[in-house]
């Protein structure tokens, strides 16, 4: 079977796609937790519709066991750079980011979040992100934000390196 012919909507969000393993592990911080270590599994593709799809699947850089998970797509508005960013994670939140693309480089800022009624506090208000392709071809991802007791601070930075096109 043929692999499905992209979208030429997306097609600016091309440098994006593949399977991108961690390298080096990546870092998480903030104000409320102790700084951690992750591996992660970053999958992005595409099915020939005007959307991106993509798993984040992080493991305990020791034990292997799983830690963090989302899923979610990547939409771009026609005839433009600005990018909508839907994600659903394993900790109960549901978030829609929005921003743009320029060049290799994609910034977005949540414009709406939802979690389920039983999410631990403190409680996600405000994230960021910033997706590059560095001089290197390598994909990193910069994750910032804001709780109700914190401002917005880098929480996570991952550095990936691509296995499959």
């Amino acid at each position: 079977m043929e692999p499905p012919t992209m979208n030429p909507v997306v097609e600016p969000l091309s440098w994006m796609l593949g399977t991108w393993l961690s390298d080096p592990p990546g870092a998480g911080t903030f104000p409320t937790l102790q700084p951690f270590q992750y591996l992660e599994e970053a999958y992005i593709s595409h099915v020939g519709q005007p959307v991106l799809n993509f798993s984040f699947n992080a493991f305990h850089p020791d034990t292997r066991r799983p830690m963090h998970r989302e899923c979610g797509f990547i939409r771009l508005k026609p005839d433009t750079n600005k990018v909508a960013f839907v994600s659903a994670q394993n900790t109960g939140i549901v978030e829609v980011e929005e921003g743009e693309v320029n060049g290799q480089e994609l910034c977005i800022t949540s414009h709406s979040i939802a979690r389920m009624s039983f999410a631990k506090e403190p409680h996600v208000e405000q994230i960021t992100r910033k997706f590059r392709l560095n001089s290197e071809g390598k994909l990193e991802q910069t994750v910032s934000m804001a709780t109700t007791t914190q401002p917005m601070t880098q929480h996570l930075h991952i550095t990936y390196k691509k296995v499959t096109p």
